[in-house]
């Protein structure tokens, strides 16, 4: 018989089971719940753990970077500073201590930070008292050398372990409140309203939690990146040089390792009260273009209403954590528009004094908060300091290498740049010079008018010498009245002389102004010539001073080191004093060599050859003046009087009734250079029909190859009037045998050389022969230079020259024995 359970208990039982359930369900949802709000504290323990320990680790880098900023400079601001580091150090030491009571391992890990401290600290000691003895020196190399870095290694080795050991930790206490968080769920489905209920609040706890731990990880990795930033800008300062490369590396650095989406660095400017943006990275051009022309208005002063007037004001970082309705902002909506969301000004403050702002632009909304400031904030002291720093070493590396008085370059600094100097004319090949000058009379002006007139007048001899150079770099003042000039370049002691003519000449006439009186100055001037006179830079430098002893000791206003250079030197000014005259005076005048037929013995052109008439020394050969008209440049005069006198005189013959034999004129390397030329040509041919007919031009092989394609365009210029074109001593410029092919010539001259070893060498003929050969080939003819002997005459006839000029038949002649020797005759030969 079945015992039925009254509807009472029934329902009592089935309450009881309702309750039991709903008792089991509670239970497991006050777990969850307990081990959400377990990891939630643990989260923020972590997370407060993981901050002091990068405060920790952000101080032990500033204590040893004073200590090796002291230990290379010797500065105390860099010892103060990491004394403070270090006390700081401590208080964050004994914090992760409190923090971490019940975890053995980061106790004993910060035992090992604690004695690291320690010894860091003893380690700065013992540096401050090195510092103080004559071995500053040697802790200053060591300090450099790195060999000291061990106890930061093996903080940073303790560092690491910790963190590890707390993300460790912070990983094993997320992965229990996932799995609380899963039973949640499951009593959630059993259950009944009460445990839906209260399930809810514990996923809703446990997802505030996860935020917060999201949260902390992303606060975590945004002090890293900034640790990592500082960390980066400071190691730069240790390795600039000046301001403009710390500026552009912090930028630099801010925007690669910090993740800015841009930065950039402004000064004060206190003349015009205006701040000057110097440094800039990551930021588009316009961007840039309209921040810099802002400042550079009347509203981006000082007094303005942008966040870094404002930071500079206040002398405190100026913040906006939202961009998009921040309407204080002058550039909000160009911002906004580029996705930056927050942005942060921060002064950069010397002894109470801000120089400048660093400014930092982000794509994340509220980044800047209270720690991230704190570290840069740091940062931007820092970046200040090494400013201060750098600006002192500039000064001191000023008064070490320039003249406190005239700011030119001193004695130590000028023989730097003369070695420099003398490498680079080493490498080209061309020569350079150095002046010593002395100021005459000097010591009696300053005696009598005092010292305050005396530097008045050395600073406007200094200025005069370095506009008259054209560059200050090349000038300098060696002691009191004293100064020196390199001149970089000079291709002949010549040019260096009419250089030193011309600045005697203007510097004897400048009026100096002192106590409003004029002032007319003189001075002595000794050269030295690289790499004649010396071949490093102290001994050219001496060579001149002992050139200026001499020159002081006589009535000569400068003398070069060599006593054979100022006489040659001398000649040559004299020579080109005189060219300068000749052609006013009808000085030159052309002489004319024959050329004739091999085959046939008859005339068949002639070679003009300039012939000057020297006043002084009487006829002179033209090896003695062409360079010095080259080198000046007269050439170009000269050389279209050549060829109007050879064109009149071919005329004349004509009108004579003469054989009119074509003319040929040598053409100088300057003449063909001329971009004027081919039009020089064409005026000289235009007084008849038929000049073109009597010119020939011959130009050397090697001045048609130092610039083949100009060659090759000037020549067909000149070909298409009518003008024959020879190439003069072929064979010894290396001719590409293309090039020959495309060049517009008539004839090939074959150097005398060949024509001279062509019977005394081996191997001569063969040469001359595959000359001859080769302008058959090209449908060009050929004259042999030089022939002097009848078995030259023999050899050439064999090979089949054309033509011949030389000794064996007439020399150069002037005009009128020309037209009587070769001219007559060949008329009475053909009558």
């Amino acid at each position: 018989m079945k015992i039925q359970l009254p509807a009472v208990l029934k329902v009592q039982a089935a309450f009881g089971a309702v309750m039991a359930l709903l008792l089991i369900v509670g239970i497991v949802a006050y777990r969850s719940v307990l081990a959400s709000f377990e990891s939630a504290q643990w989260a923020q323990h972590t997370n407060e753990v993981l901050e002091h320990l990068a405060n920790l680790r952000l101080r032990m880098e500033n204590i040893e970077n004073g200590y090796r900023d002291f230990a290379l400079s010797g500065t105390d601001a860099f010892l103060q500073r990491a004394r403070a580091n270090a006390s700081l150090a401590d208080n964050e030491q004994k914090a992760l201590r409190a923090l971490t009571a019940d975890n053995p391992d980061q106790q004993r890990r910060l035992s090992i930070v604690a004695d690291l401290l320690q010894r860091m600290g003893q380690r700065g000691d013992t540096i401050a008292r090195l510092r103080q003895t004559p071995a500053a020196e040697d802790t200053a190399a060591l300090t450099r050398s790195g060999q000291d870095a061990s106890l930061m290694d093996a903080f940073r080795i303790a560092a690491r372990a910790m963190e590890a050991e707390e993300q460790r930790l912070l990983r094993e206490r997320k992965s229990a409140a996932a799995y609380r968080y899963r039973e949640a769920q499951v009593a959630l489905i059993a259950g009944s309203t009460l445990a839906l209920l209260i399930a809810v609040v514990s996923g809703w706890q446990v997802a505030r939690d996860r935020t917060e731990r999201k949260g902390a990880e992303d606060r975590l990795k945004r002090l890293n990146r900034l640790y990592a930033m500082v960390t980066g800008i400071s190691t730069s300062m240790v390795r600039v040089r000046d301001r403009a490369d710390l500026f552009n590396r912090a930028c630099q650095t801010a925007v690669e390792d910090g993740e800015f989406e841009m930065a950039w660095i402004a000064v004060i400017d206190p003349d015009e009260n205006r701040i000057v943006p110097v440094a800039w990275a990551g930021s588009d051009e316009p961007v840039m273009s309209r921040i810099k022309a802002h400042f550079s208005s009347r509203e981006g002063s000082l007094e303005g209403k942008t966040l870094a007037a404002r930071a500079i004001r206040e002398k405190a970082a100026a913040v906006s954590n939202d961009v998009q309705n921040d309407e204080t902002l002058i550039f909000g909506r160009m911002h906004a528009e580029s996705g930056v969301r927050s942005l942060a000004v921060l002064p950069l403050i010397v002894a109470d004094n801000p120089i400048g702002v660093m400014a930092l632009y982000t794509s994340k909304p509220e980044f800047f908060d209270a720690a991230g400031l704190l570290l840069l904030t740091e940062l931007a002291g820092n970046v200040a300091f090494a400013v201060d720093h750098l600006e002192r070493q500039e000064r001191l590396d000023r008064l070490s290498n320039y003249d406190a008085l005239t700011g030119l370059a001193n004695r130590r600094s000028f023989l730097e740049r003369v070695a420099q100097y003398m490498r680079s004319a080493a490498e080209t090949g061309h020569k350079m010079a150095v002046f010593v000058i002395d100021l005459e009379r000097f010591k009696k002006l300053n005696d009598s008018l005092g010292r305050a007139a005396g530097d008045a007048l050395l600073k406007q001899v200094a200025a005069w010498l370095a506009q008259n150079a054209e560059n200050a770099d090349l000038v300098a003042r060696l002691d009191a009245d004293h100064f020196a000039v390199v001149l970089p370049k000079a291709m002949f002691e010549a040019q260096v002389a009419r250089v030193l003519e011309k600045t005697i000449a203007a510097f004897m006439k400048h009026e100096f102004s002192l106590n409003d009186a004029v002032y007319l100055m003189a001075a002595k001037i000794g050269v030295a010539v690289f790499p004649d006179d010396g071949t490093d830079a102290d001994a050219l430098f001496n060579n001149a001073e002992a050139a200026l002893k001499k020159a002081k000791a006589s009535r000569d206003r400068y003398l070069f080191y060599a006593q054979k250079m100022t006489e040659t030197v001398a000649l040559s000014l004299g020579i080109e004093n005189r060219l300068r005259r000749a052609l006013e005076r009808e000085e030159f005048v052309l002489h004319y060599q024959p050329k004739v037929s091999i085959v046939s013995g008859k005339l068949t052109g002639a070679e003009a050859l300039l012939r000057w008439n020297d006043p002084v020394s009487g006829p002179t050969l033209p090896g003695r003046f062409i360079p010095i008209l080259e080198e000046t440049g007269l050439i170009h005069d000269v050389g279209r009087w050549a060829l109007g006198k050879a064109i009149e005189d071919y005329q004349r013959w004509r009108k004579d009734g003469l054989p009119a034999v074509r003319i040929a004129v040598n053409v100088s390397p300057l003449q063909l250079r001329n971009p004027n030329f081919v039009a020089e040509i064409r005026q000289a041919i235009s007084v008849a029909a038929d000049a073109a007919a009597g010119l020939q031009l011959e130009i050397t092989e090697s001045v048609i190859m130092q610039d083949v394609n100009h060659s090759i365009d000037s020549l067909l210029a000149i070909r298409a009037l009518g003008v024959t074109i020879a190439i003069d001593d072929f064979g010894t410029g290396f001719s590409s045998l293309n090039y020959l092919a495309k060049l517009p010539v008539d004839t090939l001259k074959i150097d005398r050389s060949f024509v001279v070893e062509m019977v005394s060498a081996t191997g001569g003929l063969t040469l001359v022969s595959v000359i001859i050969n080769l302008a058959r080939a090209l449908k060009l003819n050929t004259v042999a230079e030089g022939v002097e002997t009848e078995e030259q005459l023999r050899q050439l006839r064999s090979l089949g020259c054309d033509e011949m000029q030389g000794y064996l038949f007439g020399k150069p002649v002037p005009v009128e024995s020309f037209e009587q020797n070769y001219l007559s005759f060949s008329r009475t030969e053909r009558a």
